[in-house]
């Protein structure tokens, strides 16, 4: 996708973040992490913005992280100085560089500024529907072509690259896989899914794509769903239930 859209995504998306945070008390649960607090919520994405600053400044991790002195407990406040502060610095990074210039990333196929304003882009995205749930205000619309990307990073960068790099963290799900393709569609794109003891594979498919479980459903729809922040109603599942499960089962190990 286009990374100068994607750019305009973030920023978008980092207005209905902010303003959903400003407008909810600290303490509000937000409903599809448990656990989380609007305020810790918002230190998380305050520290995500700092790290990903430093990746590019630097070009390496930074360490220690978090930096000596740093405090990550919310005291029970929603810090949006340290948000705004958090946030301009990582567009300094993203917007003083060329996006094919060098920055330290976890995805080894892509050292560069681009795979961060991509996946700022689908971080900030989806911890701003995040918030707006937590303020019991209706999730914002997904333009169409950022949900298509955001549903592609999942699958292949998250689960793909991800159950490879991070095998462990998918467990028996890949120790025994059930080797049957699942078939994926967001509106009229299309993906499969296989499991194999060496990790993950996603491979586009044609939309018309049939298998022996499939999962469609409208952009915006597959991707929160994708990411736990929708329900089962928000897609169409057809075909055996069990590969359907284990499907589900590597969403959650993919975007823990």
């Amino acid at each position: 996708m286009n990374l100068a859209r994607l750019r305009g995504s973030l920023d978008d998306d980092f207005t209905l973040l902010r303003s959903a945070l400003a407008a909810t008390g600290p303490d509000a649960p937000v409903p599809p992490c448990p656990g989380w607090t609007v305020a810790e919520l918002a230190l998380h994405v305050t520290y995500v913005y700092l790290h990903k600053t430093e990746c590019i400044r630097l070009g390496a991790f930074p360490d220690p992280w978090p930096p000596a002195g740093a405090d990550p407990d919310p005291k029970g406040a929603v810090d949006l100085a340290a948000l705004d502060a958090a946030y301009a610095g990582l567009l300094a990074q993203l917007d003083g560089h060329r996006p094919a210039d060098h920055a330290a990333s976890w995805y080894e196929p892509d050292q560069t500024v681009g795979f961060w304003i991509r996946r700022m882009a689908h971080e900030t995205l989806i911890h701003r529907v995040d918030a707006e749930l937590a303020a019991g205000r209706p999730v914002s619309p997904v333009p169409e072509d950022v949900a298509v990307d955001g549903v592609d990073e999942i699958l292949k960068i998250m689960m793909g690259y991800g159950s490879v790099r991070w095998r462990e963290d998918f467990g028996a799900l890949l120790d025994v896989p059930d080797a049957r393709p699942v078939a994926v569609a967001a509106g009229h794109h299309a993906w499969t899914v296989t499991a194999t003891p060496s990790g993950v594979v996603v491979t586009e498919a044609a939309s018309g794509f049939d298998g022996e479980a499939v999962v469609t459903g409208e952009p915006q729809a597959m991707l929160l769903w994708l990411w736990n922040r929708a329900g089962d109603e928000a897609v169409r599942q057809a075909g055996d239930q069990k590969l359907l499960d284990r499907f589900q089962a590597l969403c959650t190990a993919a975007t823990r």
